[in-house]
């Protein structure tokens, strides 16, 4: 049984230390009559060094369009209640819910990593992508600057990447990303899951501010970077009601390419997001998971490559319906994809800073 211990803590997305699913014991509340009301809490945040073995993670689904990706930090304190990385907290018996957004693992040799893999003979250069796990540029790397250096690397290398984040923080690298966009080697994305400040202060509490993300769309765009935006995920009636005016806003910024996932609750996520529900929704609760059962074949989750991303039935037919329709509409995603270039790639020099003759 896992343990159900909810309570308030400010700026942080989720009230629960649900236990992770690998722990031989778990722990479940109980009220004896004793306690106390639940009290506001701040929770601190730690940061832990992991010593990482590599850096680039490899993947084979057929959902997304990289093959390859990078993530600096485990855990984000953005606090977003619907992350599906979530459950990777639990490799480390830690809790995917408060844990996840509070104790955080950085990776401080990242960029060394990466030049040693980006040097091996047998790679072969595709865009990476940053913020596929956890948000690249999340409050610790104003301190950690993890990302910077891995940006910095690729840029050296003239290796094409790929970004999503919620962060402001993304404008503090436009001095490697412009040059980057100038020769085809970057797209950036900003997600945008709501308008509401309301909504957004208590479903992601420490990432950006909605309007904030807008306009650093704008910035980047203005800057001649490659900007896309992301309204991930689509909760039912939540957020779905936003997503035309939302697109329209991200397209007024600058954004030329847009994109939307449906909401997915693997493994712990389910019971994180219905006791967030109860919190903050307790009168939506029993219809938005009605819902999300609809989209998921009956269950809760669905995990299956094809339809984890876009759901499938009536509900998921309307919203994929009204999201090409809003794109045609505002002129987005109307022009062909364009692949970013991976022929200018060179290997990085060794630490020697002389060629190799061979």
């Amino acid at each position: 049984m896992s343990t159900q211990r909810l309570s308030k803590h400010k700026g942080r997305g989720s009230g629960s230390a649900v236990d992770g699913r690998y722990l031989e014991h778990s722990r479940e509340a109980v009220d004896d009559g004793w306690q106390q009301p639940p009290e506001d809490k701040r929770i601190p945040t730690t940061v832990t060094v992991e010593k990482a073995r590599t850096i680039i993670s490899r993947n084979q689904s057929p959902d997304i369009p990289f093959d390859r990706s990078i993530n600096p930090y485990r855990g984000c304190e953005h606090g977003c209640i619907y992350c599906y990385a979530r459950p990777t907290h639990a490799y480390h018996d830690l809790s995917p819910g408060i844990d996840f957004e509070s104790r955080l693992f950085a990776k401080p040799n990242a960029a060394e990593l990466l030049r040693q893999e980006l040097s091996h003979k047998n790679y072969r250069c595709r865009p990476i992508a940053l913020g596929t796990n956890t948000d690249p540029y999340q409050p610790v790397e104003r301190q950690w600057q993890i990302t910077r250096a891995i940006v910095e690397v690729l840029k050296e290398c003239r290796h094409p990447l790929t970004i999503v984040t919620k962060s402001w923080l993304v404008e503090r690298d436009i001095d490697l990303l412009a040059p980057m966009a100038a020769a085809n080697l970057v797209k950036v994305f900003l997600s945008v899951t709501t308008l509401d400040q309301k909504l957004a202060r208590v479903m992601e509490p420490r990432a950006s501010a909605p309007q904030r993300r807008l306009q650093s769309i704008r910035i980047l765009h203005d800057a001649g970077i490659p900007t896309g935006l992301m309204f991930a995920p689509v909760i039912p009636f939540i957020n779905d009601a936003e997503m035309e005016k939302v697109l329209e806003h991200g397209r007024e910024a600058g954004a030329a390419t847009a994109g939307y996932v449906m909401l997915r609750l693997p493994h712990e996520i389910k019971q994180l997001f219905k006791e967030w529900l109860q919190l903050h929704a307790p009168l939506k609760a029993k219809h938005v998971m009605n819902i999300v059962r609809d989209i998921r074949r009956g269950k809760e989750n669905d995990p299956n490559f094809h339809s984890r991303m876009r759901g499938s039935g009536e509900y998921a037919h309307l919203i994929r319906q009204r999201f090409q329709a809003a794109c045609k509409r505002f002129g987005l995603n109307q022009e062909g994809r364009r692949e970013l270039d991976t022929s200018a790639f060179r290997a990085p020099l060794p630490e020697s800073g002389q060629q190799s003759l061979f």
